[in-house]
């Protein structure tokens, strides 16, 4: 065999691993918010009380955040294409089971087992692509791996609608079970790689306290959104997390062998990737969530129709991340991309500020203009952030890296999807004598504002963490 063909070969290999992550990412991503537009029906159909119902979305964000960084760690002892392997076929399981739930309480534990392959299934994947591509292939790698991150959300929302209105919700589970089997498969031509030898045991107390830790926020989070921040259960559940999870850092300073090493975090630039992805995730979520109820409640789209009013801003997300964050990543200081890409997101966020109960060509001179700006923006962020959470991570520290950056972004949703809607519940309940219509699109718009803020905040903030590097760090920082 030549050198040459030898190349082409794993070259070839190369980008296989590329395209089964990237089916995974979509799975972990979709099911953030496909159930969303399906919960109504399956309610309906299961006899789900309405105090209950948001457990099929928070057992799904609870065990996916609080599992993340077990999950990292497993991933590097087991090796990170055998996790892959064993998280995408528990996923496929745990779809089958939710999808047959003839019970609440059944399909609950099952959105919580898809949560807790979800954990193991998305630092592995990061870790897999990580490790994979090198040099000027993988910017292209995660350009590709950052459009569907960026456009599942959104593709989970259009898939919701189509799949509950012409198949029912129980399709919403069952599409997984393909995917997930095809990326399996695929996994064959995925290069093997190593597990992690001679680790030590498993850093029980760090995976305890941030198991605690990210669940109580994760939960607080959610539990906001029903009881209000005046809730003193809220608090206490906040309050107990971020107690925990200082104890958790604490803890990680002292341990010879740390769950997460806390110079995976420490430095600038990568500390600037969970920052920006952070707050990005907090203003996307609730933009989303809005874009869902506005187009359906106030305008009158069918589930179906709001999902498809989002595919601009899926093909935007594809733009962003491969033409021009793909290509651009290690050409241009990582400022270049990620500021302008949170001020797009921005943009396109406080121009549907305007939007009024009787605003005319809605579609034409707001949405599909917003739709185009977040999506540029999502694609020019996710891409360089995903690389600079791992560059430069060697051995169990890639999980560890891989897992702190989908714990950032599950963190950002959870309060995002809770902050946002209860800015729009307070403001919508001061409008209650300008007109039912009038009092919703200004809670909209209220809490549109505020996500607007919030990613000009992250542009800030990013902008002074990333100061003049050009390179995000090496292993050794």
């Amino acid at each position: 065999m030549s050198l040459d063909t030898e190349k082409t070969q794993v070259t070839g290999r190369h980008w296989w691993t590329l395209a089964v992550v990237s089916a995974a990412q979509l799975l972990v991503v979709l099911d953030g918010t496909i159930v969303n537009i399906a919960l109504p029906s399956a309610q309906e159909s299961l006899g789900m009380a309405d105090g209950d119902r948001h457990w099929v979305i928070t057992a799904y964000a609870l065990t996916f955040g609080g599992l993340l960084l077990i999950g990292g760690r497993v991933s590097g002892a087991l090796g990170h294409r055998r996790a892959f392997i064993t998280g995408l076929l528990g996923f496929a399981a745990a779809s089958v089971l939710g999808g047959a739930a003839g019970t609440p309480e059944l399909l609950f534990g099952a959105r919580a087992l898809q949560g807790a392959f979800a954990a193991l299934l998305a630092p592995a994947g990061l870790s897999l692509l990580a490790t994979t591509f090198t040099g000027g292939d993988r910017g292209r790698a995660f350009g590709v791996f950052a459009a569907v991150g960026a456009a599942g959300s959104a593709v989970g929302l259009i898939a919701g609608g189509l799949l509950t209105e012409y198949a029912g919700w129980r399709w919403c589970l069952y599409v997984n079970v393909p995917i997930a089997l095809l990326a399996a498969l695929g996994v064959a031509l995925v290069p093997a790689g190593q597990a992690i030898r001679d680790r030590g045991c498993l850093d029980v107390g760090g995976a305890l306290l941030s198991l605690a830790g990210f669940a109580a926020l994760v939960y607080g989070f959610a539990r906001a959104e029903s009881l209000g921040w005046g809730s003193g259960q809220v608090w206490m559940l906040l309050a107990g997390g971020l107690a925990l999870l200082t104890a958790f850092v604490m803890v990680e300073s002292r341990v010879a062998r740390p769950l997460l090493p806390m110079h995976v975090l420490r430095h600038r630039v990568r500390a600037a990737a969970c920052v920006a992805v952070t707050l990005l995730f907090v203003a996307m979520f609730g933009f989303y969530l809005f874009m869902s109820y506005y187009t359906q409640t106030v305008l009158g789209y069918s589930p179906a129709q709001a999902g498809l009013t989002l595919i601009v801003n899926s093909a935007a997300a594809v733009v962003g991340s491969v033409l021009l964050a793909g290509r651009l990543y290690g050409r241009v200081r990582p400022a270049a991309l990620i500021v302008p890409g949170l001020l797009a997101a921005a943009a396109g966020t406080l121009l549907l500020t305007q939007l009024r109960a009787d605003t005319s060509h809605v579609l034409a001179l707001y949405l599909l203009p917003a739709m185009a700006l977040t999506g540029l923006g999502l694609g020019c962020v996710l891409s360089p952030t995903a690389g600079m959470a791992t560059e430069g991570m060697r051995g169990h520290e890639v999980g560890a890296a891989s897992a702190a950056y989908n714990a950032a972004q599950q963190v950002g949703a959870a309060l995002g999807t809770a902050l946002l809607n209860t800015v729009a519940a307070a403001a919508t309940a001061a409008f209650t004598g300008t007109g039912a219509a009038t009092a919703v699109v200004h809670g909209y718009t209220a809490a549109l504002t505020v996500g607007g803020v919030i990613l000009l905040a992250a542009a800030a903030l990013t902008a002074l963490l990333l100061g003049s590097h050009r390179h995000a760090p090496s292993a050794q920082s």
